[in-house]
C-alpha cells in the first residue's frame, strides 16, 4: 500500500468477499441489516469503527490493519 493514497475500506471489504465468493446480501444476513445499505457503505472510504469490528469478526480479518500500518 503506498503512502500517498487513502484507504477505501469499503473496497477492501469487497476484496475479500469477493475472495470467498460470499456476496453483500449475506453478509448483511450475517449483520442484520439490509444489503442495500450495506452496499452505500462500501462506496464509502470510511465506515464505523463498530460496523468495521463486526465485519472483521465475521470473515476472520483485521480490517482494522489497512490503518494501523500507516501508524
Amino acid at each position: 500500500m503506498q503512502e500517498n493514497h487513502e484507504i477505501h475500506i469499503g473496497k477492501e471489504i469487497q476484496k475479500k468477499l469477493t475472495a470467498e465468493q460470499r456476496s453483500v446480501a449475506w453478509l448483511a444476513g450475517q449483520l442484520c441489516c439490509d444489503a442495500s445499505c450495506l452496499r452505500k457503505q462500501f462506496k464509502k472510504s470510511y465506515i464505523s469503527t463498530d460496523l468495521l469490528y463486526r465485519i472483521s469478526k465475521i470473515l476472520h480479518k483485521d480490517f482494522f490493519i489497512f490503518y494501523s500500518q500507516r501508524l
